[in-house]
Order: structure tokens, then sequence, then C-alpha cells
């Protein structure tokens, strides 16, 4: 058979990493079809080298754009190339706009379809990865949902069992595969801070950046946070969220370091240094809890509630008072919790399902 795999962010090609090392392993035919959503498969390329991961076979350059506009041109885009390449079937991850367009190109053409990292929820629909999560699953042939709590989410959904197949997430497959790459890398040293010795911070999602009022409280919270514990904030910012300080005019008083975004492995030993991290990402808040590394998620819901039931995470909202005592619960907490999302070995049991 040939499976095609598609993608077309960053935090896909990492979550896909695990996958596509599989079907090398055991030389099953497939190829990578990259949709460039946020940025040109150029500047993912080193991504792939990075990660010792093979070029992709189909690049479309769609890039950022309107909703709408931006997954038709990838709908376009991915029937062209399936109708000739006429895979046996496709895989797609998360709950981007690449995935809906996948899926939904896909299933019209009678392509069977696999959902990696099903069955999560927020139950947020101002979010539009909400949207894309809860259409991508119930299109899907076959959905592999990371934890039992996803997989009881879809039953409740009305999915039938047949369909989901509980495997772990391939996020622990790709931190303890690519965490011996990362360990080759001297980050803290080349930024000059010490393990333990300062708080990591990402901010990037569209619901927080996009609000001044939103963005700004958020910021002034990482600030006191800072100052409340007097260690060093470090914030390797998106071009977007930097982009929307700008023109929403927001300042801040020096307290947090930002610098450039970094490379994955880069990024990965940031998380294994750091004291707590501070974060609205998703696959951030998977991370930290593999990793032993105490979170605080600047959101006021999550589709990651594993990791607050396992105790790795806390959730604090925009509210600066809120972010400091969260901070001070989860550095005062125990951190001996169990990992929930798996030992390791997802991407394996999802390539002998297909």
């Amino acid at each position: 058979m040939t499976l095609s795999i598609i993608l077309g962010t960053r935090p896909e090609i990492i979550k896909m990493s695990p996958v596509i090392r599989e079907c090398q392993r055991i030389g099953l035919d497939h190829f990578i079809l990259h949709t460039g959503q946020h940025y040109s498969y150029n500047m993912d390329r080193v991504f792939f080298d990075e990660l010792k991961l093979p070029y992709t076979k189909y690049n479309l350059e769609v890039g950022s754009g309107a909703q709408g506009e931006q997954t038709a041109k990838m709908m376009m885009g991915i029937e062209k190339v399936l109708m000739k390449e006429k895979p046996e079937a496709v895989l797609v991850q998360g709950d981007t706009n690449t995935v809906l367009a996948g899926v939904l190109a896909a299933v019209k053409l009678g392509i069977k379809t696999g959902h990696v990292e099903a069955g999560l929820r927020s139950y947020d629909r101002r979010m539009p990865e909400e949207i894309n999560r809860v259409l991508a699953d119930h299109c899907s042939d076959q959905l592999f949902a990371p934890t039992e709590k996803c997989k009881k989410t879809l039953l409740g959904e009305g999915i039938i069992e047949d369909r989901i197949h509980v495997t772990g997430n391939t996020i622990v497959d790709a931190v303890y595969q690519n965490r011996k790459l990362a360990k080759e890398r001297n980050t803290l040293e080349e930024l000059e801070i010490t393990p333990g010795e300062y708080f990591l911070v990402t901010v990037h999602r569209q619901e927080n950046v996009d609000d001044r009022v939103r963005f700004s409280k958020l910021l002034k919270g990482v600030e006191e946070v800072g100052k409340e514990f007097n260690i060093p904030v470090i914030y390797p910012i998106h071009p977007r969220s930097k982009k929307m300080m700008q023109e929403l005019g927001i300042k801040t008083d020096g307290n947090i370091k930002f610098i450039d975004p970094v490379m994955f492995l880069d990024f990965l030993n940031l998380e294994n240094g750091a004291r707590l991290v501070l974060t609205d990402s998703g696959g951030v808040q998977e991370e930290t809890c593999i990793l032993g590394v105490p979170c605080v998620t600047l959101r006021d819901n999550t589709e990651r509630p594993e990791t607050l039931d396992a105790g790795s995470n806390l959730l604090s909202g925009i509210e600066p008072g809120k972010i400091i005592e969260c901070a001070h619960r989860m550095l005062d907490g125990n951190k001996g919790w169990v990992n929930p999302f798996g030992d390791g070995k997802a991407a394996e049991r999802i390539v002998k399902l297909i």
C-alpha cells in the first residue's frame, strides 16, 4: 500500500516525525505532502534537516491567509496530488486547517483517512482549532486517540468504537527520540542561562495575541511572575506575536527577555532546563508533562485535561494575580506525576493499525 502523510505546520512535523521514522523502519511505501500553511517549505526544510527526516515529495506553498481562502487553496492542491498518486490511505495529525483540508479532500475521493491525536476537545468554539478537530474526527475512518479520556469523548459523540484506537500520543515518541538529538546542542550555554534558574514563556494563540486587553494583561502577569520569584523570563517570541505587539502598541517594562524563535531541539532543551513554563500551547503542555517540568497554561480552558489530572499543569487565565498564584502552586507542589500520554510507542501502533 501507499500512505500519504499530510502536514503543514511545525508542530505537525514534530508530532509526525516518529510516524515517518516508523514507516521508514518497516519499509512502508509513503510520501509527505507539505501544504506550507504557516511558512514556506524552504523555511521548514531546516526542520526536516534538524530532525533527520526525508524531504517532502510535494509542497503546496499555500502560506497564511483568511480561513476560507487558505483551506480552499489547500484542498485544491491536496486533491490534485491525491488524484495523481492514488494512495490507499491518508494520515493527518492535530487540528490545523491543513488537517481539515486533508481530511475533506481525501474522504471525498474515497480514500481511507486516519486522524492522529483524535478526541481532543476544549469545548470552546471560538477557537478555529476546535472546529477543525471535531470535523476531522467525524470525517475520518480511523481515529488514533492518545488517551482513554479522548476515546470516551469520541464515543460520547456517537462515533463507532471499532473506528477508535487508543495508541498513546506521538509527542511522547517525539520527545524521547528527539531529546537524544537535542543533547548534542549547547542551547543554554549559548543563551548564557543556567538550568533551573529561568522561566520559559510561549504565547501565540489567536485568542490571546489578537486581543490587546488580553495580550497586555497576559504579558503583565508574566512580568510580575518574574519579579515575584526574582528569576529571568525567557520568551522565544513567535513572529506573529511580535507583529501583534507592534500593531497593538503593547509595551513591556524590560523584565521579559525576548529572543528569536529557536529550532525544536533547542526549544526542547529550553523546556527541559526551565524551572517553570508558562504557555498557551497545547503541545507545550504535553511536552512539559513528559519532561517533568511544571507548567502554567495562560488560557481559560485546555484540550489537554490529562495534564491537569496528572498534576503537571494549572489553568491560570490571563489575570496577573491568578498567574502568580498558579506559579506558586506549581513550584510548591509535588513534581512526581505520571505521564498520561503513553510509553513512546504510539507511532509503532499507528503504523501497524494502518
